[in-house]
């Protein structure tokens, strides 16, 4: 692995400079305390401006509405992203832009051109329905129903943790239309519309202080022309953006930088490493001598910004993994080393650095299950690069 620091040409450097003043501009502090507090997972008007710049899907096309960025400044733009913390005003963009990669490849030629160019604008937005109760990561085992009537389809269940439906204008849906077919051959994908009659959205608060959601189909009558790919055939239809999410295959192929879901995660350890150095530079132990001069907090601090580091090495399901995994390791660690200041939350008085290491420690334990749980990545890591066979339970 080739650790060197990279020389950008003149080009790229105007090109982070450009990045850099758009985030002064439009990623403010209130910004991102108006997201604090309500965990709302979405700014529009951060959003239009991105939409405005060909930046929600920067390397489509421009005839496309993106912005034709090559992947190193795609990579450029995903990480000044990260570090100025905009994961937390972006869960809506980058769950779209997974959908949009599974339109893209499976739609009809009418659905894409009704959706995709507002995507691009930052004028559409879009959910996932995977996940149901009982089923957790099995989304095979979806038990929503799709049923064919004439040129409509009559859907009813319920998915839950559909983080952004209340931002979405669409939930890209897995059903299951034939429930005599085998486990994965009776599913259908949908993208359906979240103002149909029968659709109820109830939030749900998480631990990390975002709202997901639960989601209710009430006998939702849904087009024919909603569906995506062939009827029975959903599971090969959400192959695709699964893959996207879990960062398989090459940045070009996804189209949409190396900024995934799992990517973003990466700046929050770099949040951490900066919050744990301006609350060293201030410290004092009792006894009056600056807590940054503290050989053990020094080294404490050090593990922590290795941590951060690190976790942008990996690529695929790695970076999920050991993003993860630094998150959860340094948070607990942070806390542990600032004492009971360091769970005050914000607003609090004597709250360490207005009680972001308190809420990142609190979000920190959700990424390990968000966007599939890590056992679920190890598989992938397993079988996928190492070439292991699929896991297979022992018989009772």
């Amino acid at each position: 692995m080739d650790f060197a620091t990279i020389t950008l040409e003149p080009g790229t450097r105007a090109f982070r400079e450009e990045v850099v003043r758009f985030l002064d501009e439009h990623l403010t502090d209130e910004v991102l305390e108006a997201e604090r507090r309500t965990g709302n997972g979405h700014h529009p008007p951060f959003h239009a401006a991105l939409g405005e710049r060909g930046w929600i899907l920067p390397m489509w096309p421009v005839e496309e509405g993106g912005a034709g960025l090559d992947p190193l400044r795609a990579r450029v733009l995903a990480l000044e992203l990260a570090w100025r913390g905009s994961m937390s005003v972006s869960i809506s963009r980058l769950i779209t832009t997974t959908v949009a990669l599974g339109l893209r490849a499976w739609a009809s030629a009418e659905l894409k051109q009704e959706v995709l160019p507002g995507v691009a604008r930052g004028t559409v937005l879009m959910c996932l329905g995977y996940t149901e109760p009982g089923s957790g990561s099995d989304m095979a085992a979806a038990k929503t129903r799709a049923i064919r009537t004439d040129d409509e389809w009559v859907i009813r269940g319920q998915k839950m943790f559909t983080t952004g439906a209340q931002n979405a204008d669409y939930v890209w849906l897995l059903t299951r239309s034939d429930p005599d077919a085998p486990k994965t051959k009776g599913l259908t994908m949908f993208l359906v519309p979240l103002t149909l009659p029968g659709v109820e959205i109830t939030p749900i608060r998480t631990l990390g202080g975002e709202r997901t959601n639960t989601v209710y189909f009430d006998d939702v009558r849904v087009a024919d022309h909603y569906r995506v790919g062939p009827a029975g055939q959903g599971w090969q239809v959400v192959a695709g953006a699964l893959d996207a999410e879990h960062r398989m295959g090459r940045i070009e192929d996804r189209g949409i930088g190396d900024d995934g879901n799992l990517g973003t995660w990466q700046g929050l350890v770099h949040r951490l490493t900066d919050a744990g150095l301006r609350w060293a530079a201030t410290a004092r132990h009792p006894d009056g001598t600056p807590v940054i001069d503290d050989p053990l907090v020094r080294e404490r601090l050090a593990r922590v910004a290795l941590d951060a580091e690190v976790s942008f090495l990996p690529g695929g399901p790695m970076s999920k993994i050991s993003t993860a995994q630094a998150l959860i390791r340094s948070a607990a660690d942070l806390v542990d080393l600032f004492g009971p200041a360091g769970i005050l939350p914000a607003g609090a008085d004597g709250a360490v650095c207005d009680g972001e290491i308190e809420l990142l420690h609190r979000f920190a334990q959700g990424t390990a299950i968000y966007g599939g749980s890590i056992e679920i990545f190890h598989n992938l890591l397993a079988e996928r690069s190492l070439g292991l066979p699929r896991a297979r339970l022992r018989p009772a």
